[in-house]
């Protein structure tokens, strides 16, 4: 696999490292919000929702579209809720080994 393609990778799942911008994604899924909405939302100020929403499109993962004085967002490729719900049973099967793992252990 070529570097560039490598590093192309990393960079774009350290977009998807933070929490809030996961909360975002996960937003934009029921559907393009302004940032006052994922603000209301996820009751933190603005400007942090703002500050993410500019990691996010910095690595072309959402869309901002100018509506007037506001900004709609949207996600740029809907394959991303996909990306979002493959982590998702891979944590739950990660979590389903732990607790057997430990009801195995209280056996013993």
């Amino acid at each position: 696999m070529p570097q560039e393609l490598q590093t192309f990778k990393a960079e774009f799942f350290k977009a998807l490292s933070n929490p809030l911008r996961i909360r975002i994604l996960e937003l934009l899924r029921e559907g393009d919000k302004y940032v006052h909405e994922l603000q209301e939302h996820m009751g933190v100020d603005s400007a942090v929702v703002s500050q993410q929403l500019a990691i996010l499109r910095n690595k072309n993962i959402v869309l901002g579209i100018k509506d007037g004085t506001k900004v709609m967002y949207s996600v740029r490729d809907p394959l991303l809720f996909d990306l979002l719900d493959i982590a998702k049973r891979i944590f739950n099967n990660s979590l389903n080994d732990t607790i057997q793992m430990l009801q195995d252990m209280n056996r013993d």
